[in-house]
Protein backbone atom coordinates (compact mmCIF):
# COMPACT_ATOMS: atom_id res chain seq x y z
CA UNK A 1 0.00 0.00 0.00
CA UNK A 2 0.98 3.53 -1.07
CA UNK A 3 1.56 6.51 1.58
CA UNK A 4 -0.76 8.49 0.28
CA UNK A 5 -3.67 5.76 0.03
CA UNK A 6 -2.39 4.78 3.81
CA UNK A 7 -2.48 8.42 5.01
CA UNK A 8 -6.14 8.65 3.08
CA UNK A 9 -7.31 6.12 5.66
CA UNK A 10 -5.70 7.24 8.51
CA UNK A 11 -8.90 8.65 10.25
CA UNK A 12 -9.89 10.94 13.34
CA UNK A 13 -11.93 8.61 15.50
CA UNK A 14 -14.69 8.64 18.64
CA UNK A 15 -14.04 5.95 21.04
CA UNK A 16 -16.24 5.97 24.04
CA UNK A 17 -17.48 2.89 26.46
CA UNK A 18 -20.34 1.52 25.41
CA UNK A 19 -23.55 0.11 27.28
CA UNK A 20 -22.36 -3.15 27.19
CA UNK A 21 -18.85 -2.70 28.72
CA UNK A 22 -17.49 -2.75 25.07
CA UNK A 23 -15.95 -0.29 23.58
CA UNK A 24 -17.19 1.96 20.44
CA UNK A 25 -15.27 3.74 17.45
CA UNK A 26 -16.96 5.95 15.10
CA UNK A 27 -15.70 7.81 12.39
CA UNK A 28 -17.44 11.26 12.42
CA UNK A 29 -15.75 11.61 8.54
CA UNK A 30 -17.13 8.25 7.13
CA UNK A 31 -20.80 8.30 8.08
CA UNK A 32 -22.41 5.04 8.99
CA UNK A 33 -18.59 3.23 9.46
CA UNK A 34 -18.56 2.54 13.25
CA UNK A 35 -17.21 -0.38 15.03
CA UNK A 36 -16.82 -1.99 18.46
CA UNK A 37 -14.74 -4.39 20.69
CA UNK A 38 -14.15 -5.84 23.84
CA UNK A 39 -10.98 -3.83 24.45
CA UNK A 40 -9.38 -1.00 23.33
CA UNK A 41 -7.49 -2.25 21.42
CA UNK A 42 -9.55 -4.64 19.81
CA UNK A 43 -12.12 -2.21 19.23
CA UNK A 44 -9.29 0.17 17.03
CA UNK A 45 -8.05 -2.66 14.91
CA UNK A 46 -11.52 -3.15 13.84
CA UNK A 47 -11.85 -0.13 12.96
CA UNK A 48 -8.89 0.14 11.02
CA UNK A 49 -10.24 -2.90 8.65
CA UNK A 50 -13.50 -1.07 9.10
CA UNK A 51 -12.32 2.49 7.48
CA UNK A 52 -10.14 0.82 5.02
CA UNK A 53 -12.91 -1.41 3.66
CA UNK A 54 -15.46 2.02 3.84
CA UNK A 55 -12.96 3.46 1.68
CA UNK A 56 -12.62 0.87 -0.68
CA UNK A 57 -16.80 0.33 -1.55
CA UNK A 58 -16.21 4.13 -1.79
CA UNK A 59 -13.93 4.00 -4.54
CA UNK A 60 -15.11 0.41 -6.33
CA UNK A 61 -18.74 2.74 -6.82
CA UNK A 62 -16.37 5.61 -8.33
CA UNK A 63 -17.39 7.68 -5.54
CA UNK A 64 -15.37 10.51 -3.57
CA UNK A 65 -13.53 9.89 -0.26
CA UNK A 66 -14.57 12.27 2.14
CA UNK A 67 -11.74 14.76 3.66
CA UNK A 68 -11.29 13.84 7.37
CA UNK A 69 -12.02 17.44 9.22
CA UNK A 70 -12.81 17.20 12.86
CA UNK A 71 -12.90 20.21 15.24
CA UNK A 72 -12.75 18.90 18.52
CA UNK A 73 -14.64 21.56 20.87
CA UNK A 74 -14.99 21.49 24.47
CA UNK A 75 -18.44 23.40 25.58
Amino acid sequence: MNTKIKLQQQRQVLLYPGEDGHFVVEVPSLPGCISQGKTREEALANIEEAISLYIEVLEERGESVPEDRLEVVLV
